[in-house]
């Protein structure tokens, strides 16, 4: 007997399920109001345990993913309520607008980073 896994046909490696779902929950982040990201991000870190191979790179590229995000996210919005202050003495006003592009950007740049993660996580390469 050796200590190898144990791969069963019709089955997917361990951690790879998880993955999926968590990206799909990602890719769900501007029509879900971010709220499926943080249950992504729950799934990503109960499935980091028990993950192998390429799903464990997806897993942990998943987390690496949302965290540098959510502080861009943090900074864009001390941006947008410190210009949301400035616009009473219209200086602000360009600002604001400067800064709510930059959150939706950002929101479409994670978006699209989830669907390249799925795309290449459903043919099975690493990130």
């Amino acid at each position: 007997m050796t200590d190898a896994p144990e791969f069963i046909a019709g089955r997917e490696p361990e951690g790879k399920v998880g993955a999926l779902i968590a990206w799909a929950l990602f890719i769900l982040s501007i029509p879900s109001a971010n709220v499926l990201v943080l249950i992504g991000l729950v799934v990503s870190y109960v499935t980091r345990g028990t993950a192998t191979g390429v799903a464990r790179q997806h897993i942990e590229a998943q987390i690496a993913l949302f965290w540098s995000v959510f502080w861009w996210t943090i900074a864009a919005w001390v941006g947008i309520s410190v210009s949301a202050v400035a616009s009473v003495a219209l200086i602000g006003i360009p600002f604001l607008f400067l800064f709510l592009l930059i959150w939706f950007l950002l929101s479409v740049w994670f978006t699209v980073k989830s669907v390249l993660g799925l795309i290449n996580l459903l043919q099975n390469r690493p990130i």
